[in-house]
């Protein structure tokens, strides 16, 4: 079922897989690369087959260790300013998405590849995953995201020292930080992130987008966070999934969930 050029698309047990499919140049993004994962996402958005997204790299080395530098190394501001803001598109629809989306972090995410993570709703990294921005390095600030998103994350203090410094995050040490949920062996990787995509299918869908919206509220100051969740909260009453669900503790039976 693969139409694109370097993703790789499975659906499993009412789950999405993509499979960021560079291993020559260690799963390293591009633009056409990211606006593939965002075509794949929009075509499942509504197939109810789909119930929530594993977002991963090729190989047991990276997630994806970066930009393709190769591919704007020429650019001008202008240019650049709009790769960035493509880049900021993507990251955007894959935050807002409303079914949960994980990234399984199979090795270095880094640059790009750690902000794709962090546009993420939850984080699993392998023992050996490695996070950072060193975009620094270049002489630039991280552009898809990264700057805010980490401090969103981890907080500004550690998030300025990474920020500035460009070293790298090991995997227990973003456990700690709050960078990730769970740090797993490489090969629990993929189990762990269905083992909770599982249990977040058996939860009322429509409370789970609803939930996913008003969480990124908190960081859009163009709403107001408090008016999006009773908003929600009223929408919510207003579906069958509701009745279900509130019929189900009732009659302590488990929810037949229908996302209507």
């Amino acid at each position: 079922m693969n139409e694109y050029k370097y993703i790789l698309l499975q659906i499993e047990d009412n789950i999405l897989t993509i499979t960021i499919n560079r291993p020559d140049k260690l799963n390293a993004l591009n633009a056409q690369l990211l606006q593939e994962i965002k075509a794949a996402l929009t075509t499942h958005r509504d197939n109810d087959a789909v119930k929530g997204v594993i977002l991963t790299g090729s190989g047991k080395k990276a997630f994806a260790a970066g930009a393709d530098i190769s591919e704007f190394a020429s650019f001008d501001g202008e240019r650049a300013k709009k790769l960035s803001r493509d880049g900021h598109t993507v990251m955007d629809y894959i935050e807002a998405y409303p079914k949960p989306v994980i990234a399984a972090v199979n090795g270095f995410a880094l640059g790009g590849g750690c902000e794709l993570t962090m546009c993420c709703h939850l984080r699993v990294a392998s023992d050996n995953a490695r996070f950072g921005q060193p975009e620094v390095n270049l002489g630039l600030p991280p552009g898809y995201g990264g700057t805010q998103r980490l401090v969103q994350l981890i907080g500004k203090t550690k998030a300025m020292e990474y920020l500035l410094t460009a070293d790298m995050i090991k995997a227990d040490a973003a456990l700690q930080l709050g960078l990730v949920n769970y740090v797993v062996s490489q090969d629990e990787l993929l189990d762990k992130c269905k083992s909770i995509l599982q249990k977040i299918a058996t939860k009322g869908p429509i409370a789970v987008a609803q939930t996913i919206d008003c969480v990124n509220a908190v960081a859009d100051e163009s709403r107001n966070g408090f008016e999006v969740e009773i908003n929600a909260f009223g929408t919510c009453f207003d579906t069958e999934d509701f009745k279900e669900g509130t019929g189900a503790f009732l009659e302590k039976r488990k929810a037949e969930f229908k996302g209507k």
